[in-house]
């Protein structure tokens, strides 16, 4: 199976090279600066599942260099999706699928009015990481795993053959036959998450030592819950209580992307996160009073360019 990775940082870097790893064809495709880091530093892994390195990985910088690719895993920022259409135009011409590993859900709606439905898989992962100094990928969570599946009928086949190959990798991988209730589920769990670690700067070890902070993560829990369900999606009471568990089992120093982006002064997916649950919440005629605090302490680190 040919595996394109579109945006090779961390998460990309990470399922790209585990489906390496298992014997795929696997093409990055990057910018200058990524695949001259690449080419230098070689693609590496640091894991507790077990560490990977290869100085062979493909890198090209144009999509017209890929021939056949059948899969695309984009995991670009959310500000970074339009500026990504015009190469997945090119492969989803050359027969490819998208595979969004994007948090949150508007992004489903673009890709969908920009390059078909046909084209558009659904997509999520859930693992920590972060690239290095050298560019190589540090996975420091117990779970990596990746999460697709079939938004349109004649979509089976090909999520079938990713998940024969996502069974035989390093990760844990499944073929959900609902992705929308997935999607949903996780864009409850990272909102509240990211949120509140980002927001008060501390890791979520720190934050559940202070129960009125951490609380606030249940309060937005339970309002992206009435904000799916009032798009039909049958998030539950139950649902919210595992995001819940899980929060209460992270490690002490796990933190979120956002909260890492806002510490090394990057561009925050604020807007696409939180500003998109409310932009939802507003054409439904709802407030969500929390995701609204949180998005508005963050924006002053939000460094738009």
């Amino acid at each position: 199976m040919h595996i394109v990775v579109l945006g090779a940082g961390a998460l990309g870097g990470y399922f790209g090279l585990r489906f390496q790893e298992a014997g795929a064809k696997v093409t990055f495709l990057v910018r200058e600066q990524r695949a001259i880091q690449l080419k230098e530093q070689g693609a590496v892994i640091h894991s507790i599942h077990g560490d990977y390195e290869t100085h062979d990985a493909t890198i090209v910088t144009d999509p017209q260099q890929i021939e056949d690719p059948e899969v695309v895993l984009i995991s670009v920022k959310g500000y970074h999706l339009q500026g990504a259409m015009k190469q997945l135009r090119v492969l989803v011409n050359k027969g490819a699928y998208i595979l969004p590993v994007l948090n949150g859900i508007e992004h489903l709606a673009k890709l969908q009015n920009e390059l078909g439905k046909a084209s558009i898989l659904g997509g999520l992962s859930f693992i920590i990481a972060t690239l290095n100094d050298k560019g190589h990928v540090e996975h420091s969570s117990d779970f990596h795993e990746l999460i697709y599946g079939a938004l349109e009928p004649e979509q089976e086949a090909i999520c079938s053959k990713l998940d024969k190959l996502s069974n035989s990798a390093n990760m844990t991988g499944k073929n959900s036959n609902n992705i929308l209730l997935e999607l949903w589920k996780k864009y409850m769990f990272i909102n509240a998450f990211s949120g509140v670690t980002a927001a008060v700067d501390l890791p979520i070890g720190m934050i559940r030592q202070h129960n009125e902070t951490f609380h606030i993560m249940l309060h937005l829990l339970s309002e992206m819950k009435t904000l799916a369900n009032i798009y039909d999606v049958p998030i539950t009471e139950q649902d919210v209580k595992e995001a819940w568990d899980k929060l209460n089992n992270l490690h002490d120093q796990a933190t979120s992307s956002m909260h890492q982006d806002r510490r090394k002064g990057l561009t925050l997916e604020l807007d696409h996160l939180h500003g998109g649950a409310l932009r939802l919440a507003g054409a439904k005629g709802i407030d969500l009073p929390y995701t609204r605090a949180v998005y508005g302490m963050l924006q002053p680190f939000e460094n738009l360019t």
